[in-house]
């Protein structure tokens, strides 16, 4: 309903002088989203992450690298940093979804808590440290978040070292039928840290779309020398915290990481809506000539 909503009134005000949510002229986002196109990747594709991995990008996708994803975040008022690696994006102008890539070198992440979790302790983990972050929020006059359980439970594969989790927050005093955007959470853990591949998408598409990024997640290798096996405790650097901090925060608090899983669900909402306006008229242009190109 918010996307429709959002699409109605772009394209019944596209002639004059539109404005995104963050005061950027849609004019810009759409030069940003054009450029992005042109230096897309569209699959079937192999495409290099740095130099740790690579992605094997299936027929129904388009990537998006590092400075053309990052500029268009920030012409919808995001920012990237330099664990930003690029967007991967659907090739068909029916789906509303993105995931942006990030690889983190924080050193080799011990898995060995995974064995013993449990996510009702994970969940109120999250909760109080979304609490104690909400001060920060509201001294900022940003709404205060309220976690409301599970999209899906912390679920980690040992075998390939895979990890996947999702939670459900909406803003404090929202409407009760108000749509939020999800953040769902994949990680594949190598030698020296980690890729981290969050798929945002809206609450009442969650369902289908998490197995977009079931899929993209299992088409990621790492190269050799650089899985997650290949680790040396002589030689190589181990990470301050365990697989928990990927989870919200049980470790990360120690850092000084209080409620990181808001930061990002807040920080990406207007793309999802700024995406459904100019990838209907773009996307569909663009990869259709793409795929016809030798």
């Amino acid at each position: 309903m918010l996307r429709i909503a959002f699409a109605a009134v772009l394209v019944a005000t596209l002639g004059g002088a539109v404005m995104a949510q963050d005061s950027q002229p849609v004019s810009e986002v759409q030069r940003a989203w054009d450029a992005a196109t042109k230096a897309a990747t569209a699959g079937p594709a192999d495409v290099a992450f740095r130099d740790n991995a690579i992605m094997h990008l299936p027929d129904t996708y388009a990537f998006f690298p590092k400075n053309e994803g990052a500029a268009f975040m920030r012409a919808v008022g995001n920012s990237t940093d330099d664990r930003f690696v690029g967007m991967i994006v659907p090739k068909s102008p029916d789906q509303y979804w993105f995931i942006t890539v990030d690889y983190n070198d924080t050193g080799h992440v011990n898995d060995e808590d995974a064995k013993t979790w449990n996510a009702d302790d994970l969940m109120q983990s999250i909760k109080t440290g979304t609490e104690e972050d909400n001060k920060r929020r509201v001294a900022q006059n940003i709404p205060a978040l309220d976690v409301l359980g599970w999209v899906e439970k912390p679920a980690y594969d040992s075998g390939t070292h895979r990890l996947v989790w999702s939670i459900l927050a909406k803003e404090r005093g929202a409407a009760q039928d108000a749509e939020s955007v999800i953040n769902y959470n994949t990680y594949a853990l190598g030698r020296e840290g980690y890729f981290e591949l969050n798929l945002v998408t809206g609450e009442k598409t969650i369902s289908a779309d998490r197995r977009h990024a079931a899929k993209l997640l299992a088409a990621l290798n790492y190269k050799d020398g650089q899985r997650y096996e290949d680790f040396n405790s002589s030689t190589d650097h181990l990470a301050e915290f365990g697989l928990a901090a990927l989870v919200g925060g049980v470790a990360a608090k120690k850092l000084g990481l209080l409620a990181i899983f808001g930061v990002v669900l807040v920080k990406f909402w207007k793309i999802a809506l700024i995406a459904l306006a100019v990838a209907a008229g773009v996307a569909r242009k663009f990869f259709k000539r793409k795929d016809a190109s030798p």
